[in-house]
């Protein structure tokens, strides 16, 4: 590929990137995430609930969710202000994400919806009027250069692997690994595992480490998709490297790479650190 079709390529890429980082449902506006425990956890502004979040859209009071072996369910407090689909909440059960379009409630610029991560359930809030949306600064990028771009080969494993995934927060899952990609760089041949979130995917998602990591990079690794392989092959462009949602904000549970997808070579190549480099949670 030529450096000028990279370059466009490139370009579209990083412009869709920062139009979904910077929506209102982009890593920018979150503000808020709480583990659930079984019964009754009270939400609201005042320290005296169990879930706290110190926000003025958010009533002092607003109400209590619920959780049980039925799921969970949501009660509002008189007055709370809290909406779904635009009409007054009384009580509502949770859908949470794990079960498909998760149930949103709103409250002033804040949407409320619930999260399950192995196993575990939480109330994850995001504020659409975010300070960190509104003062968003620009990636800093490495230049864009064709020598980052492979194609790689593609080894299956059959049956597939499933590997043990980390998260920020020490939480484990197991994720579907339909094989490695391995290309070449430097004189060595290298490869990454790489996984399928979803059947109906149409790209495999790569989570790695390499040298830059802490210098030039954040700390915690970049993600990377690839295009389904086709012919035992696929195309591995390390310009389209990007930053986990941790790079940019402390509620989100980002999982971290696999011992095997550390590279011993600096990839100085996609988006760098954001800035300050702070951690996630």
């Amino acid at each position: 590929m030529d450096g000028a079709t990279e370059q466009n390529i490139v370009e579209q890429w990083r412009a869709t990137r920062v139009a979904e980082l910077t929506g209102e449902q982009g890593w920018l506006t979150l503000v808020g995430l709480s583990w659930l425990d079984k019964g009754d956890n009270t939400f609201g502004r005042s320290p005296s609930n169990r879930l706290v979040l110190e926000h003025p859209a958010l009533a002092p009071k607003a109400g209590k969710f619920v959780l049980d072996s039925h799921g969970i369910h949501f009660t509002a407090h008189r007055g709370s202000g809290i909406t779904h689909a635009g009409q007054p909440v009384n009580s509502l059960d949770m859908v949470p994400d794990t079960a498909g379009e998760p149930t949103v409630m709103s409250s002033g610029s804040l949407r409320i919806w619930i999260i399950g991560r192995s196993g575990k359930l939480g109330v994850r809030i995001r504020d659409v009027d975010s300070l960190r949306r509104r003062e968003f600064t620009p990636i800093q990028y490495y230049p864009i250069d064709t020598g980052w771009v492979f194609d790689a080969r593609f080894e299956s494993y059959e049956p597939h692997r499933h590997i043990r995934i980390v998260n920020i927060l020490g939480l484990e899952e197991e994720m579907d690994c339909p094989g490695a990609l391995v290309f070449s760089r430097d004189g060595h041949e290298w490869r990454l595992d790489a996984v399928l979130e979803d059947p109906h995917d149409q790209t495999l998602f790569v989570m790695f480490a390499d040298r830059t990591n802490g210098n030039g990079t954040y700390g915690g690794g970049r993600f990377l998709r690839v295009p389904l392989p086709a012919g035992g092959a696929t195309r591995v462009d390390f310009n389209t490297a990007y930053n986990p949602p941790c790079a940019f904000n402390d509620f989100a549970t980002c999982p971290l790479p696999p011992a095997q997808n550390h590279l011993a070579l600096r990839v100085e190549s996609g988006e760098k650190v954001y800035g300050n480099g702070h951690g996630g949670r």
